[in-house]
């Protein structure tokens, strides 16, 4: 059986190499803008607030994973300031390494990993449409058990130190993606695919890409009526059903491209078009450039 998330995850290329330990004591609050970039956020120890514009204000406590795949301005912030709104505090960086929130000379109350991830894909912003707009992970006991393996490396100091951090978060990274198809909130693909009836539909997608679907038979695969279907799937999804279909047919076809797989006609055919000509219409409006173009632009960039 193809597993939609795990499709979406292969392309996506998740990655972890940016990452530090922060702890604050006291009073303190700090806002960023990351302009799109994927934040993520692990708790070691303690409890903070994290404020995501256009978001309802989440309490992060000790072993929690959050993730922001497109984050733009986000504020974290000690539950004291959360309550009051101070102004934000100071920053200074401490002699082993971590950055010290709020006061300087204490024990601090809180210990978190934050980061940047990476998305291989050249296509990520496409991908990333398809998740949530925030991820925030509670009580998992394999979360949990990651959450761990993340604290004590990143406490030691072990030969290899960096490299062993950086593939325990590509595999929390994952496992958080896959955790949160149950806890979704704002709408995505995970949402959708926590959604019993939704999640046959989007299986028929992924398992024959190239079938020429219309949302009657969509319907269908889900076992509702055609109007309900369609509702519930942009509710859940943010996405038209034909909308989610040409996003992954073309995220498809420039993976294919790419990576030489196959040539314009066949990538069309798979795809599910009836000509070539017909394909590349389609992608070139889609993408900006012909599949042949494009082909050869990513071949220059290799």
């Amino acid at each position: 059986m193809v597993d939609p998330l795990a499709e979406v995850v292969t392309l996506l290329r998740p990655g972890a190499p940016y990452s530090k330990v922060v702890s604050g004591a006291g009073q303190w609050s700090v806002r960023r803008s990351e302009y799109g970039r994927p934040f993520f956020c692990v708790i070691l120890d303690g409890s903070c607030r994290l404020s995501v514009d256009g978001q309802e204000p989440i309490l992060l406590k000790g072993g929690d994973f959050a993730l922001i795949p497109s984050a733009h301005d986000f504020t974290m912030s000690s539950l004291e300031v959360a309550a009051t709104g101070d102004a934000i505090s100071p920053v200074a960086s401490l002699l082993n390494g971590e950055i010290r929130h709020g006061l300087q000379n204490c024990p601090p109350d809180i210990r978190f990993l934050v980061g940047y991830c990476v998305f291989g894909s050249p296509d990520a912003a496409l991908l990333v449409s398809l998740l949530p707009q925030l991820i925030h992970i509670r009580d998992d006991s394999r979360l949990a058990t990651l959450v761990q393996l993340v604290s004590d490396e990143s406490r030691a100091r072990r030969p290899a130190r960096d490299v062993i951090l950086e593939r325990l978060l590509e595999v929390l990274l994952i496992e958080a993606l896959r955790s949160s198809a149950r806890t979704a909130a704002s709408p995505g693909l995970l949402r959708g695919l926590a959604d019993e009836r939704l999640t046959l539909a989007i299986r028929a997608i992924h398992e024959s890409p190239g079938r020429r679907w219309t949302v009657a038979d969509l319907s269908k695969q889900a076992g509702l009526s055609r109007s309900s279907f369609f509702d519930r799937f942009q509710r859940l999804i943010g996405l038209a059903p034909m909308e989610y279909l040409l996003a992954w047919r073309m995220a498809m076809a420039k993976d294919m491209l790419r990576r030489r797989e196959a040539g314009v006609a066949a990538v069309a055919e798979r795809v599910g078009y009836g000509s070539a000509s017909a394909f590349s219409v389609a992608f070139t409006r889609h993408v900006g450039l012909p599949p042949a173009h494009y082909a050869q632009k990513q071949l220059e960039l290799q």
